[in-house]
């Protein structure tokens, strides 16, 4: 009977113990688009870079993707897709906020918003999170894949570097995905940087007739911004580099 009751109390203090180490872990919660989100396995190879990035953690992090296709700081929100994040974060966690390929859709009223807005609703988002003793991160939109006579074409704009410029005056961090993937398909170049996104001839099994997509990142494009993200995270010396692996 003794031998039993300890067994017991030894099951009980393993459950608390390990309970408690659950509830230390950090949050990572991404929130953004296509280019980060996790996808339908019908959209294979299609990769969102949050997916890769996940994997990059310590077993003290959980990474909570919320990204998805098609939306923009306002869609995210009237969706209800931010409610639920944003009931969830605790202090201590770190948010990801990266949009702007549909923000700038400014002939799609659901989803588009006008640079002023655009900065408006970032900065709301920013606001909350540090309302929960959260860290808010700012990402720039990643390139897309369009070049002109052998140069790779600005396409986002006005919408192109205000993350970073609300961050200065906010003091938060932010990552310039825009002008690293800018380097990075300038770099590679025309031919070479379609290696990175979704390009694929007829016959395969997700996309039969084919898919030429210079916006949505294959896996291997994936895993690069992913390691861009990891790299930006130890230069500017942001304290989640200490969950890294």
């Amino acid at each position: 009977m003794k031998s039993i009751l300890i067994t017991a109390i030894a099951i009980m203090v393993a459950f608390v113990f390990f309970s408690f180490l659950e509830q230390r872990k950090i949050n990572v919660w991404m929130i953004g688009d296509s280019t980060m989100a996790i996808k339908a396995v019908n959209k294979y190879p299609e990769t969102g870079w949050g997916v890769p990035f996940a994997q990059m953690f310590t077993d003290n992090v959980l990474v909570r993707n919320h990204a998805k296709n098609g939306r923009s700081t306002k869609s995210f929100k009237n969706e209800g897709l931010w409610k639920e994040v944003y009931a969830n974060i605790k202090k201590g966690d770190y948010v990801f906020i990266q949009f702007g390929h549909n923000d700038e859709k400014v002939d799609k009223p659901a989803v588009g918003v006008t640079p002023k807005e655009f900065e408006a609703n970032l900065q709301k988002y920013v606001e909350l999170v540090q309302s929960k003793q959260a860290k808010p991160i700012l990402l720039t939109p990643i390139a897309r894949r369009k070049f002109e006579q052998g140069q790779l074409q600005e396409t986002h704009g006005e919408y192109a570097t205000i993350a970073c410029s609300l961050a200065r005056k906010l003091n938060v961090p932010c990552i310039d995905l825009r002008s690293l993937t800018n380097r990075l398909l300038s770099q590679m170049g025309e031919a070479e940087s379609k290696s990175l996104f979704l390009h694929l001839d007829a016959g395969d099994h997700n996309y039969p007739s084919g898919v030429q997509d210079n916006t949505h990142l294959n896996q291997q494009g994936a895993q690069k911004i992913a390691e861009l993200v990891v790299q930006e995270i130890k230069r500017q010396k942001i304290t989640l580099q200490d969950y890294l692996k």
